[in-house]
């Protein structure tokens, strides 16, 4: 399934690339320049930890260049709204609870549900793809069937 990220997310990876590669680095650089001046690197905990820091910062650099080089960039300006698609901010109904709810719909490497964010992926954002205002919606989720009403999409 190809990867989608909105303008928000494409800059924010593009944030967080920056400090890793520049902040972060030096920070680590640093560490691992400390810990060698401490003497014996075999038996130094200290090395040890900065070169694992250096590793998980290494696989998230790796990680976000390929986000950015792979993912497609979602222009809010060609978002149709009379369809939910990925970009679009989608108010429903809970049929069962009477809550509103709203959620926008990113792609899955932008998700973040405590802030309404969910991918196209999940249960919630592939039953609503494709539907328009007023269309009920049915979701298999773990806890059973649940069903939505769409009230409206805009971007």
């Amino acid at each position: 399934m190809e990867n989608y990220l909105t303008k928000e997310g494409y800059e924010a990876l593009q944030t967080r690339l920056n400090y890793l590669k520049t902040e972060k680095r030096n920070d680590v650089a640093q560490k691992l320049q400390s810990a060698r001046e401490m003497g014996d690197l075999s038996e130094n905990a200290e090395y040890d930890s900065a070169k694992e820091e250096q590793s998980v910062l290494e696989a998230e650099i790796f990680e976000i260049e390929h986000k950015l080089r792979t993912s497609k960039i979602i222009d809010e300006k060609e978002i149709d709204t009379s369809k939910v698609s990925i970009g679009c901010t989608v108010k429903i109904l809970d049929l069962e609870f009477n809550d509103e709810l709203t959620y926008k719909i990113v792609g899955s490497s932008e998700s973040d549900p405590k802030n309404n964010l969910i991918s196209n992926e999940s249960p919630v954002g592939s039953a609503l793809l494709g539907k328009s205002e007023g269309d009920t919606v049915d979701v298999r989720a773990p806890s059973g069937l649940l069903k939505f009403k769409i009230l409206s999409i805009s971007r």
